[in-house]
């Protein structure tokens, strides 16, 4: 009977050799571990990082280098010209027109979904571990650096009822709607995307439906009120545009990502967002990027952190270590800046000097000829 077993020549057919029954196991684990693999790649590089719309000044590269998630806002900064503090070694920037920034960067973020069907110009890049980020960086950059031009920056996630607007944002879009509330009585007024837009399978009387349409309908109504002040696109401060849509992904749970609502909403809004894409590059003049990040979920949760205006102040102790403030990133280039200032004062006025002390009493100069003759001749 041992023989059957190991030699596998014995009466029985019915019994399978050891050896071959263990190649057999290796060759099934070693393909379950192949799919896993596969799996967990293509869930890392499975969300999109495209580019609608850029002027000729910023040069974005075609290929299918992943870009870090975490790296999406310095991204934005580079492209608009601003520094960074780490540099960010990614080939699909280029440097372009160091004298001729984009007046505008245009960013709307898509969650519940990890690809659109988009035109075939635009250039699309895999996102590698995505996670949550925002532009407060490049906001507070854009404020600081033209506080007196009052750019235009709009941060803006319906959904969530989460708004951030600075410079003139503030008197253009007032009457932009953004509280759940208000993006519903939009969307019933005459002049709404719901007389023109055809909603296939997707529904007028439900909630979640009403919450995809009402972030389409804040693209609308950004480019409305953008063409009505046309001046704001013509200044020389550039202006920042950040959209979260999350609407999608309330579709996907609601019916399911393979029901035809979820196919109808992802189609509309790529159709829609391609629209948005060319009426803001043109409202610019065609000098303005416009970006859409399209992520399925993302790794880790986003904690926004978040202060009332009625919180009571606490006193702060002080430093009992007397320890130096820290400086930011500018400090380098102010420093340079002083620095051989400085120094060529220095070097100017050593020259200066030098030249006057050496100067011959004799030579007949500007100085000399308005002076006394006399003191010429001694």
């Amino acid at each position: 009977m041992e023989e059957e077993v190991v030699g596998g020549q014995g009466k029985n057919p019915s019994l399978i050799p050891i050896g071959r029954l263990t190649s057999k196991r290796m060759c099934v684990c070693c393909c379950l571990k192949l799919y896993e693999f596969c799996l967990s790649v293509s869930g890392i590089f499975a969300n999109e990082f495209n580019v609608l719309r850029s002027p000729e000044s910023v040069i974005f590269h075609q290929g299918s280098w992943p870009i870090p998630g975490e790296r999406i806002p310095d991204l934005a900064a580079l492209s608009m010209g601003f520094s960074v503090e780490e540099d960010l070694s990614w080939p699909g920037l280029a440097v372009g027109d160091l004298f001729r920034r984009p007046r505008a960067t245009v960013l709307v973020t898509v969650i519940g979904i990890d690809k659109l069907t988009l035109p075939e110009h635009g250039i699309s890049y895999p996102i590698e571990n995505a996670i949550p980020f925002n532009l407060d960086g490049v906001a507070n950059a854009i404020h600081t650096l033209f506080s007196e031009e009052t750019p235009v920056v709009v941060q803006l996630a319906p959904s969530e009822e989460r708004v951030y607007m600075v410079g003139k944002a503030n008197s253009v879009f007032e009457d932009l709607s953004v509280t759940l509330r208000q993006l519903r009585n939009r969307l019933f007024q005459d002049n709404s995307i719901l007389a023109s837009l055809p909603l296939n399978s997707l529904s007028r009387n439900n909630e979640v439906d009403l919450l995809f349409l009402s972030e389409l309908q804040v693209l609308h109504d950004i480019t409305s009120l953008l063409s009505r002040h046309k001046h704001l696109a013509k200044d020389h401060s550039p202006d920042l545009y950040s959209l979260e849509l999350s609407g999608l992904e309330e579709i996907g749970k609601r019916y399911g990502e393979d029901s035809q609502q979820f196919k109808d909403a992802s189609q509309i809004l790529a159709d829609s967002l391609q629209k948005f894409a060319d009426e803001m590059y043109n409202l610019y003049g065609g000098n303005a990027v416009v970006e859409v990040v399209t992520v399925k979920t993302y790794d880790t949760p986003f904690v926004r952190k978040s202060r009332s205006i009625l919180e009571s102040s606490q006193t702060i102790p002080g430093d009992q270590y007397n320890l130096g403030y820290s400086y930011n990133f500018n400090y380098a280039v102010v420093f340079n800046i002083i620095l051989w200032i400085m120094i060529g004062l220095i070097i100017a006025v050593i020259v200066i000097s030098y030249n006057l002390w050496n100067m011959d009493p004799g030579y007949d100069s500007i100085i000399y000829r308005m002076t006394n003759q006399k003191i010429r001749m001694d």
